[in-house]
């Protein structure tokens, strides 16, 4: 039986609001937003404000990590919303991000982490059965 140990987002929104995605508190507040939307449970939060613009952070969560790189000169944001276990809607998450950005474009590539063929049952995920 394959399964995966975690489930990856890796998101690129495009034509976002200048100004909002260069306010490194309103991105905090977003992302923290976002994390209460999905499910997650909040660990820390780290955001850095670059100087002339430009944000990075990360919100550590029990399930992993949701991070942003924001380029406010190009209206560009990368997300990862990294998350292992079934309970998380990450969707919502993308989908309340994309409307506190204001994003008009967006590219999402979802990737399935930590693929493993083995008869065991994943302890982090209650739902999974051993292999027959």
């Amino acid at each position: 039986m394959v399964q995966s140990l975690g489930n990856h987002l890796i998101i690129e929104l495009y034509d976002c609001d200048h100004e909002m995605i260069n306010n490194a508190r309103g991105v905090e507040e977003a992302l923290i937003k976002a994390v209460k939307v999905s499910g997650a449970k909040m660990v820390q939060s780290v955001i850095h404000q670059f100087n002339p613009h430009g944000i990075s952070g990360v919100i550590v969560i029990e399930e992993s990590h949701f991070s942003v790189h924001t380029w406010p000169e190009y209206g560009y944001c990368a997300l990862d919303i990294f998350t292992c276990g079934d309970e998380i809607d990450y969707y919502s998450a993308l989908q309340l991000l994309k409307e506190e950005f204001q994003a008009k474009n967006l590219s999402v590539t979802e990737m399935k982490r930590g693929m493993l063929n083995l008869p065991v049952k994943l302890l982090h995920k209650p739902n999974t059965g051993e292999a027959k």
